[in-house]
């Protein structure tokens, strides 16, 4: 199966690279483009910085138990799950590496629940019998993939559910987006050739799973085909009660998945390969020819327009035209409104960062809050109140009538473009300021500088705000009607194209497709009525946008030169501390985007997982009393802490006397006393019984240090860079490499 998808879209991507190249050198040389930002573009947001990190209660499937993990979250937004934060810091092979693309965050078990029961129809767990997952706590957070390995986690309190899952939001939003956007051949011949070969099948419309990498895509282009024949062959013959063959079968969509993923990354590399090796040769004939071209291109374009406008028009006329206006609303008030929250959270934090400046200190706390400031576009809590206004976006009957299948592409796509204006207003502001801290003298020149560049900027973000919302108004809109239209028209239209295909010189084929210039026409059939309806939002000055004719003139001539310059480092150049402060510790403070919630309940120590089995009674909820003051823990739980901390302690020293041969799985995970029954890891990973009556060293006579080596241990004030995360192989309990 996989064979035989990518024979047929290779073929569509060979096509569409030899156009991809043409449009990439025609745009070089011509040189369109819309009007220029005003606000700068910072090239490298995040390079070594860390996201979060934290503990996190994670569900092994190999034993069935919740184990304390270690996750990172660097900048390139994949999980990283060690062992605990001990072997993170020793630079310990990880256990599970996670690209998120793909993936929905579910915030509840009947949520989890119903996806699985619909993804092997007919299989069901009868009442009362066990579901195939019970969580511990009331705050689940899982990752669920149509066709990929689920993954389950739990956290002990309300807050620290809200926070992990803006962190997994973003990690999904960003791996989402995975085909990067700054080639102008690879990406566009990718794309265009994933529609083209999905329209081959008659499947119009957005498509929900066109995330990740290209292999991703690809997989899952794949798998949209295989999975119904392999659900057909082998659902009848899974064995056992119901939750025993829905685990059975996430298990073996999974490992087809895997294998679906090399192959597919094998011939689609090869595909590439050879489209490279050719590449000098069409570019030659591109530039030698390019006026040849564009008039055969052309000639062609008036051919087809004269056969298939008349049709396209009365189409849009009674089916599209009558409803772009509800459309646009329905677009237009949660963007602007994601749009204006980010301008009202910068503000914010300048205004906040402008005052405990003048309040601390002046130029002594301003690196300190700079480098903060410097990361706010990607800090998932912050920003989380900007990308929730897109969750009102709801096409109603629209969605229907269009062949919709989901708000999620859109949503997404406004909330990546929300966080890159706001990166863009933070960097135009830190360059401007950095600009003018050489002239300031005193706290008083310092904060009225501050006040007068965040008005600048506020002036750039509106402007640069109205242009990238009309863009993102555009693009929706065309993508919403252009595949109804094509569908629309392919009973009287398609079976008519191949005649046109004589009209191309064969010398220019690699570069002019009917099929391309016919969707060219299609859209330029409803073009006109997109841009006057966004034309006409603009001139009712709706939801603030700007009209076409309003240009800003540059009031910072060499502020784009500014911005090609060295990155600024707030902390080398401008902290207030001590010199014999080594620079190392300095940065370590400032590397992690979002801080850990410090919440003495919220965390247990390593080891806990007995308190954690799903049969165990659940842990006291810290907003049961009063919210916001935490309760005293019961003397049971004080008694293990204690316990747990003074073991915790000896552990790290016989890691780092070289005594303990078991880092990898038993780095910190300590020995606790357990109920009758209960089973703790054993330094090998396997699981042994262990008598109520076990004493735990040393249980009289716990100390300040003690306490404090245990709450280190888990994570809760640590802030570090993460070393390069290292490839695992399927080794034992929870290791994996993921895509």
């Amino acid at each position: 199966k996989t064979g035989k998808v990518l024979g047929e879209f290779c073929r569509c991507y060979k096509e569409q690279f030899g156009v991809a190249l043409f449009n990439s050198v025609r745009y070089e040389i011509e040189g369109t483009g819309g009007p220029q930002a005003q606000l700068l573009h910072r090239k490298v947001p995040l390079e070594d910085h860390v996201i979060y990190s934290g503990n996190i209660f994670q569900y092994i499937e190999e034993n069935k138990k919740w184990r304390n993990r270690f996750c990172v979250v660097p900048h390139n937004y994949g999980l990283v799950l060690y062992e605990n934060k001990l072997a993170y810091e020793r630079e310990l092979p990880p256990r599970v590496l996670v690209n998120s693309a793909g993936y929905k965050i579910l915030t509840s078990v009947e949520q989890y629940l119903e996806l699985v029961n619909n993804s092997l129809p007919g299989v069901t767990p009868k009442s009362g019998h066990s579901p195939i997952l019970k969580c511990p706590t009331d705050f689940p957070l899982i990752l669920w993939h149509p066709y990929a390995r689920h993954y389950y986690f739990c956290v002990m309190t309300g807050k620290e559910q809200e926070k992990w899952r803006a962190v997994f939001q973003d990690c999904v939003r960003h791996c989402n987006n995975g085909i990067s956007e700054e080639s102008r051949v690879e990406a566009p011949a990718f794309t265009d050739a994933i529609r083209m070969y999905r329209q081959s099948k008659e499947q119009y419309g957005t498509w929900d799973m066109l995330c990740g990498n290209e292999t991703q895509v690809l997989s899952n282009l794949v798998m949209e085909e295989l999975l119904p024949e392999l659900r057909s062959a082998i659902g009848p013959r899974l064995k056992g009660k119901a939750p025993e063959r829905q685990r059975t079968w996430i298990q073996v969509s999974d490992a087809v998945y895997r294998m679906v993923y090399e192959l597919a990354k094998a011939q689609y590399d090869a595909a590439v390969a050879r489209c490279e090796q050719e590449r000098p040769q069409l570019e030659s004939t591109i530039r030698t020819d390019m006026d040849q071209i564009i008039t055969s291109k052309e000639h062609l374009a008036s051919k087809i327009r004269a056969f298939v406008l008349p049709k396209a028009e009365v189409c849009v006329r009674n089916h599209v035209q009558p409803y772009i206006s509800s459309i646009l609303e329905a677009l237009m008030s949660p963007t602007s409104q994601g749009f204006a929250e980010a301008r009202e959270v910068f503000f914010k934090e300048v205004t906040d960062m402008n005052m405990n400046v003048v309040n601390e200190g002046g130029l002594d706390k301003l690196a300190e809050y700079m480098e903060k400031l410097s990361h706010l576009a990607f800090h998932p809590v912050k920003m989380q109140s900007c990308y929730e206004k897109m969750d009102q976006l709801k096409l109603e009957g629209l969605q229907q009538r269009f062949d919709v299948s989901s708000t999620s592409v859109f949503k997404q796509r406004a909330q990546i473009y929300m966080r890159q204006q706001m990166d863009d207003a933070v960097y135009t502001f830190e360059t401007l300021l950095h600009q003018e801290l050489g002239k300031l003298q005193g706290k008083d020149d310092v904060c009225k500088s501050i006040q007068r560049i965040l008005e600048r900027v506020l002036k750039k973000f509106d402007y640069d705000s109205s242009t990238v919302r009309k863009k993102f108004f555009r693009e929706a809109l065309l993508q919403i009607t252009i595949p109804f239209l094509l569908k629309k028209l392919a009973p009287t239209c398609k079976a008519e194209l191949a005649k046109f295909q004589e009209l191309i010189f064969e010398d220019f084929a690699s570069f002019i497709l009917v099929e391309n210039t016919y969707e060219d026409v299609v859209l330029q059939s409803v073009m006109k009525d997109i841009m006057q309806a966004v034309k006409e939002a603009a001139v009712q000055r709706k939801h603030n946008l700007y009209r076409d004719s309003m240009v800003m003139h540059n009031s910072d001539p060499n502020l784009h030169l500014l911005g090609e310059g060295v990155p600024i480092d707030w902390s080398e150049e401008y902290s207030g501390q001590p010199e014999a402060e080594p620079a190392a510790e300095r940065r370590r403070r400032a590397k992690q985007v979002v801080s850990v919630i410090q919440d003495d309940e919220g965390a247990l120590p390593y080891g806990a997982e007995a308190l954690l089995q799903p049969g165990s009674p659940e842990p006291r909820e810290a907003e049961e009393a009063h919210p916001g003051v935490p309760p005293s823990p019961p003397d049971a739980v004080k008694e293990i802490r204690e316990a747990l901390a003074r073991e915790s302690l000896g552990a790290e020293e016989r890691l780092m006397n070289g005594t303990d041969g078991g880092a990898s799985e038993e780095g910190a995970h300590c020995v606790t006393s357990p109920a009758p029954g209960a089973e703790i890891p054993s330094g090998t990973g396997r699981e042994r019984a262990t008598p109520a009556s076990s004493p735990v060293p040393g249980a009289e006579s716990p100390s300040p240090a003690c306490h404090q080596r245990g709450d280190k241990e888990t994570g809760e004030h640590g802030e570090r860079s993460p070393p390069q995360p290292r490839g695992t192989t399927e080794s034992g309990e929870g290791v994996q490499t993921e895509f």
